[in-house]
């Protein structure tokens, strides 16, 4: 009879509370994962204002936090074409063992004698999204996104490069449910050329890459203005860098091949590295602002013979763990 008593109690819950779940629509900005993102453009006319933190933390040896912060404006030219542009601010503060294995941030540390700390400019991105089907009146929701990408600074050991990167992103959601359910795919492909070191002491690298970025994410409205969920995230890259080699030569490595993207040449080379994440996402939303943090761990990466994995894991380009933070409002 008590647990009767109970079932009616929760049912009867559930439908006062189903209209008011179900009238709540995501606001158009609103991101509610770290890395997936919906297929929303913003209104014509409006503008939001977006600051994005993601805590990187953690290699396999030593002491390893990077921040990637990312203050951003997003600006709705029509109610299907959004305009965006957003600073890249790197912090490091890391000291990884000298015998942790390969990789750039090993090649830093020991020539700044042990560690790195340092906050920079990294750069900034200029994109455009473009909605095609909307995820509340169609089937399903379809919006294409192109960008580019000036790096001054890089991303893993924040040391000097010069990259250029152009970008293509395929966004798709599908809700459930009476939009209580939120489904998302993000595909992300970098096209990015990279220059790193010095031609006269033989340091000079460059690089062609390709790299793809895929994310999938699940929310569900479990109370009004409050989502919870959980994403997977892929990263990996295909290249063959150019570098002096022991004989003086600058050439390819003969054990890899290289990507391309030339405009009647594109080739995807070697895969030299690809870390893989999951993990939980919470989404808390007023009028006017909103906020989305998230952790998603490193559950399994890999790589060629020439990147650092250990342990199913990869260690030189990936992380033990995500901190994502979000914040966003309307102007």
């Amino acid at each position: 009879m008590f647990v009767k008593y109970i079932k009616v109690i929760s049912l009867s819950l559930s439908l006062s509370l189903f209209p008011w779940l179900a009238l709540e629509k995501a606001n158009a900005g609103e991101s509610l994962w770290v890395y997936a993102k919906g297929t929303d453009t913003m209104p014509a006319g409006e503008l939001e204002f977006k600051l994005g933190t993601i805590a990187r933390l953690g290699k396999n040896s030593g002491d390893y936090k990077f921040y990637d912060i990312r203050p951003e404006l997003e600006y709705g030219i029509s109610d299907k074409l959004t305009l965006s542009t957003e600073l890249l601010l790197f912090s490091h503060d890391y000291s990884v063992d000298p015998d942790s294995g390969p990789g750039p941030m090993v090649d830093t540390q020991a020539k700044t004698g042990g560690s790195f700390d340092k906050t920079q400019v990294g750069g900034y991105e200029v994109s455009l999204k473009y909605n095609i089907l909307s995820v509340y009146k169609d089937s399903l929701g379809l919006s294409l996104g192109a960008g580019y990408e000036r790096r001054d600074r890089y991303r893993l050991d924040g040391t000097e490069i010069d990259q250029d990167s152009f970008l293509g992103t395929l966004y798709l959601q599908k809700n459930y449910l009476d939009d209580l359910l939120a489904t998302t795919l993000t595909v992300k492909t970098e096209f990015e050329r990279r220059k790193s070191g010095d031609w006269d002491d033989q340091s000079f690298v460059l690089e062609e890459e390709i790299a793809l970025d895929l994310a999938l994410g699940i929310s569900y409205r479990v109370a009004p203005k409050w989502n919870l969920g959980i994403e997977f995230r892929h990263q990996s890259d295909y290249l063959n860098p150019q570098e002096f080699n022991e004989q003086g030569e600058f050439a390819y490595n003969p054990d890899l091949k290289p990507s391309n993207f030339d405009l009647f040449d594109i080739r995807l080379g070697s895969q030299h590295q690809n870390g893989n994440y999951f993990g939980p996402t919470v989404h808390y939303a007023e009028k006017d602002w909103w906020v989305t943090a998230g952790a998603l761990w490193q559950v399994f990466g890999g790589g060629s013979k020439y990147a650092d994995v250990r342990d199913n894991k990869n260690w030189d380009e990936h992380e033990k763990v995500h901190f994502g933070l979000t914040f966003g409002y309307e102007i």
